[in-house]
């Protein structure tokens, strides 16, 4: 078994030219998702990269608390068709922006099909403007959840050493490939005691998958081990990578954007749904 971050390609790949879509998501909550799509956003930011981060755990977003902010607007109101796509975006002093979502909103619990649609046409305007487009999902198996994994080219699921995390990780795989058909996800093991407590808590998870879900190809990304900088950081409301540039999870966090780097090389792979940026790939694949 092979533990190490890799990717590999298809005949029936098409070239990627637009912006990498990563989904962040986890099958339980409480597992730093959220913290760490913030500060992945603020690393590729630091290294040049045109980051968006959506926040789309829609009706309880926090992307916009772990950052001290108070946004005007969010994907409500775009959604409510209130104001356009533009007036959303907010511009972060981290050189990275975001894409609000609102809390307590029950409405954007369960997008309609129309929503959805709806969604995805207003991203296509943002198509040139960004390198990165990261999707801060939702946690478990409901329909927004599972949306926004099959709309992105890529899926990231953190989870913790705890036995639940690892149970809830599995069943979102298994949904998703046994639903959907992605075959292909990469992990991330957060707030574990050191790399061998990760790859131990990968390898559980990757055997369970390889003896009850054939065909599913799952990548250690990296690890983060627990660090009080973190916790700090978060009552600050300031990404931990930027207050603590040299603690122990921002230096392995600094190793997994290096392997999200790479993904500007990958080649997409088809599996019949929807994307972001969908109107790119058609235009790909004639």
């Amino acid at each position: 078994m092979n533990y190490q971050y890799a990717y590999s390609s298809s005949e029936n790949n098409l070239p990627l030219n637009g912006p990498v879509v990563c989904s962040i998501t986890s099958g339980k909550g409480g597992v730093g998702k959220t913290n760490l799509s913030v500060n992945i956003a603020y690393l590729l930011g630091q290294k040049g990269y045109k980051t968006m981060l959506l926040d789309a755990d829609l009706g309880l977003g926090n992307v916009d608390v772990l950052l001290g902010l108070n946004p005007r607007f969010n994907i409500f109101h775009l959604l409510s068709n209130e104001v356009k796509l533009k007036n959303i975006i907010y511009k972060t002093k981290y050189n990275f922006n975001i894409l609000p979502a609102p809390s307590g909103v029950c409405d954007l619990l369960s997008l309609s099909p129309g929503q959805k649609l709806e969604f995805l046409e207003a991203m296509d305007s943002l198509e040139d403007e960004v390198d990165f487009f990261l999707v801060d999902t939702g946690a478990g198996i409901n329909d927004n959840v599972l949306y926004f994994n099959m709309a992105a080219q890529h899926r990231i699921i953190v989870l913790t050493p705890e036995p639940t995390s690892l149970t809830d990780s599995y069943a979102l795989i298994k949904v998703l490939h046994l639903d959907h058909k992605i075959n292909k996800f990469y992990i991330i093991v957060n707030l574990c005691r050191d790399y061998k407590n990760a790859k131990d808590t990968f390898k559980r998870l990757y055997l369970a998958c390889d003896h009850f879900l054939k065909g599913v190809s799952l990548n250690l990304l990296g690890y983060v081990p627990r660090d009080m900088n973190v916790r700090h950081s978060v009552t600050e409301q300031v990404p931990f990578c930027y207050r603590y540039p040299d603690t122990l999870a921002t230096k392995s966090l600094k190793s997994i954007v290096t392997n999200l780097e790479t993904f500007k090389n990958y080649k997409m792979e088809l599996d019949g749904n929807i994307k972001f940026f969908w109107k790119k790939l058609l235009f790909l694949g004639q």
